[in-house]
């Protein structure tokens, strides 16, 4: 089941263990520059707000209706990372637009292996964007379903789901039995913390975001070291994530959207903090080449003579902090003193 709280998702599965239970939240952040360079990690700057769609049914198209999952409103090319929280083992799926994140390949429900369609946690404690190769990503940015920018319109030439696709599928309760056995006398801690009017979306006036490439970002996606067979897939949860506009947020909600986001120029003039993971010795994902190929939000602009995309230009980021780093303590070679 999932329960939405405090503007986070929350993915429970007592039928499969007790503590089979994991957490997903939509982050607001930096637009970082699509000018080419790798950038570190930027800040979370809050949560997106979420809302249940059926509480706002007859505001919106029946599609959504029923799709269920919630709503989130988003500004014109600002962007967002996604924020898992775990201690119980998971493999999640992400999609935008129903094409995976992962590997640009259509949704389907179910986990793939060759190649890896899916985050595993707690091991993955952020996904900021499309993996595109080894150790990069390309920031997840919000763009109007209609233009051409997203994801899904450049990989299927349609303008249709938009928004976000989640599934999250627990390890099996005799998998997560036998790990912990075997982690038993071993300390452990993490702490992570066209078409859209065919879909019925012109008939309300509503038109839909999606999400499109936008910067580079170094990121790794880890490999699943523990294999298909470790996940309970009799056991998932889908949820979909509609996104809107800052305006139609508070037509459908009555409800003021968050203030616009810093640039991140303004930010980094600042002093204040970008950052890394150090992700010990997990392997990377190798990326997706079809994801390779898409055309970024600037780039895509520069082709259909629209003009640059604003506060895109390059600048020095000041102070990078590291986070994950696992390194053991120097032990005490004699008597404590």
């Amino acid at each position: 089941m999932i329960i939405l709280e405090n503007n986070t998702l929350k993915f429970r599965f007592p039928e499969v263990h007790e503590k089979a239970s994991c957490s997903i939240a939509f982050q607001r952040t930096l637009r970082i520059p699509d000018d080419g360079r790798d950038y570190p990690l930027p800040p979370g700057l809050g949560t997106f707000p979420l809302r249940h769609v059926d509480d706002y049914a007859s505001r919106l198209p029946d599609a959504w209706h029923a799709r269920g999952g919630v709503l989130a409103p988003m500004y014109q090319a600002e962007a967002m990372w996604i924020n898992f929280s775990s201690d119980y083992p998971f493999a999640v799926k992400v999609a935008t637009g129903k094409i995976c994140a992962i590997t640009g390949d259509p949704w389907v429900d179910h986990l793939n292996r060759e190649p890896q369609d899916y985050v595993v946690l707690p091991d993955q404690p952020w996904l900021d964007g499309y993996c595109i190769e080894k150790g990069v990503i390309r920031q997840f940015v919000a763009m109007p379903l209609g233009m051409d920018y997203t994801a899904e319109e450049q990989m299927t030439g349609k303008a249709i789901h938009g928004g976000l696709q989640l599934v999250a599928y627990p390890m099996k309760a005799k998998s997560y039995e036998k790990m912990m056995a075997e982690r038993s006398m071993v300390f452990r801690s993490a702490s992570y913390s066209a078409a859209c009017a065919s879909a019925g979306y012109s008939v309300l006036g509503l038109t839909p975001m999606g999400l499109a490439p936008g910067g580079r970002m170094k990121q790794q996606i880890y490999d699943d070291p523990k294999g298909l067979d470790a996940w309970d897939q009799r056991h998932g949860s889908r949820c979909f994530v509609s996104l809107v506009n800052t305006v139609q947020w508070m037509a459908i909600t009555g409800e003021r959207p968050p203030t616009e986001p810093p640039t991140a120029r303004d930010y980094a003039t600042r002093g204040l903090p970008w950052f890394d993971y150090y992700g010990a010795d997990a392997k990377a994902v190798d990326g997706s080449e079809k994801l390779r190929g898409l055309k970024s939000i600037a780039k895509k602009a520069e082709q259909t003579g629209q003009g640059p995309l604003p506060e895109n230009e390059t600048f020095a980021v000041p102070h990078v902090v590291t986070l994950g780093d696992r390194r053991l303590v120097r032990e005490c070679a004699g008597e404590l003193r």
